[in-house]
């Protein structure tokens, strides 16, 4: 068969002319395996009998082979783009371990493809004029996160955290349709964002914990927050025991105050409040204080979902409960103490009033978190 030699020949010296610096290992390779190949095609042709239907099923797989053998010159511009991207990330995130983006670098490494990483991204108004308290709250949960990654020994270019701040970058917002800051949304290696890929602030908070617990769920990268040494809490609790210990050395002739009933009923009862109100909720999740809306410039102090809640709802929450405790009190002194007729009413009053007032407050609260609860006093 001198034509199906004189093919085998050809590619080989095919494939060495589009790239005469492949080593001579690689085209003896090659060569080894047109000659194998060679005498399967001999064979096969005193089986098929044939020499035009043969030739055509092995200009076909020559075809192929050379069509997917070679790299191709996008194939080979594709993957130094790659590379010089994921140098470019890697270069920015040794510097900041955010790395701040504008429109057109949000474009280019978010974006556009190639990419074999996923990007976490920010967005944020941190310009004074905004006067987004909540973004500075989250941007200091999301460098602490950004560090503990950055500074962890599991490290790598499969992940990286940028941030957009609508002053730097206001055309992607716009690109995004966002009308509101801070948002956090996963950009993965491969399709389009799903809706899971953005973080709902409102429901989960932004606090850097939660933020990594929502990050392993999208990549599978864990990531061990590490908090920076806060000593606010340690110097308190020592002045607050300080004030303690100086009060009892200065009493210690007179202890009858720790033996006071009303004195621990006023301390048990702050703490009822306290926890009751939400507080431990706040420190696990670390909501927002409230909600401005971009648009309108409202504020919220009440989240409207049963799910979350802001800071400020706690305190509200707080106020009414111990305004309630107050009318109770009030009502229970009228009916008890030894004052006079005209004064215990004046109490009787002022207490029915409070636990009605603020009860039914309390009440409309419940009914606007809780939508489709069917009770309500005074007030829906």
């Amino acid at each position: 068969m001198p034509e199906l030699s004189d093919t085998w020949s050809h590619l080989v010296v095919f494939h060495w002319s589009k790239d005469r610096n492949r080593p001579i290992g690689k085209l003896l390779e090659e060569t080894f395996c047109c000659s194998f190949l060679h005498v399967i095609s001999t064979t096969y042709y005193a089986v098929l009998g044939s020499a035009e239907m043969f030739l055509k099923l092995w200009y076909g797989f020559i075809f192929v082979i050379v069509l997917y053998g070679i790299p191709s010159d996008g194939q080979k511009k594709k993957e130094a783009l790659l590379a010089d991207k994921v140098a470019q990330m890697m270069d920015w995130a040794s510097r900041r371990a955010v790395i701040r983006m504008n429109g057109e670098k949000f474009r280019r490494f978010v974006r556009a493809q190639p990419r074999n990483y996923s990007v976490v991204v920010m967005f944020t108004a941190l310009q004074p004029q905004r006067q987004c308290g909540v973004c500075r709250q989250a941007d200091e949960e999301y460098q602490i996160l950004a560090n503990s990654w950055r500074y962890s020994s599991a490290f790598t270019n499969r992940i990286f955290f940028a941030a957009v701040d609508f002053d730097e970058g206001s055309d992607v917002f716009q690109m995004l349709n966002m009308n509101s800051a801070p948002s956090f949304i996963h950009f993965p290696p491969k399709g389009k964002s799903k809706q899971a890929d953005t973080y709902e602030l409102q429901v989960r908070g932004f606090a850097a914990e939660q933020l990594a617990r929502w990050i392993a769920d999208r990549t599978d990268v864990h990531i061990r927050v590490i908090r920076p040494p806060n000593y606010a809490g340690p110097l308190m609790l020592g002045f607050l025991l300080a004030v303690v210990g100086g009060l009892v050395y200065l009493r210690r002739d007179n202890l009858d105050f720790l033996y006071n009933k009303n004195a621990w009923a006023f301390a048990a009862l702050c703490i009822v409040l306290i926890m009751t109100s939400g507080q431990m909720w706040n420190h696990i999740r670390g909501p927002p204080y409230a909600h401005k809306n971009p648009n309108t410039g409202q504020v919220s102090y009440i989240h409207s979902s049963s799910q979350a809640q802001f800071v400020a709802e706690t305190h509200i929450v707080l106020l009414f409960n111990a305004a309630v405790t107050l009318g109770m009190v009030l009502l229970h002194e009228a009916a008890t103490s030894d004052m006079d007729v005209g004064k215990r009413k004046i109490m009787c009053v002022a207490g029915i009033g409070l636990v009605v007032l603020f009860f039914s407050w309390l009440l409309s609260i419940f009914r606007a978190k809780y939508h489709g609860y069917p009770y309500s006093f005074l007030m829906s």
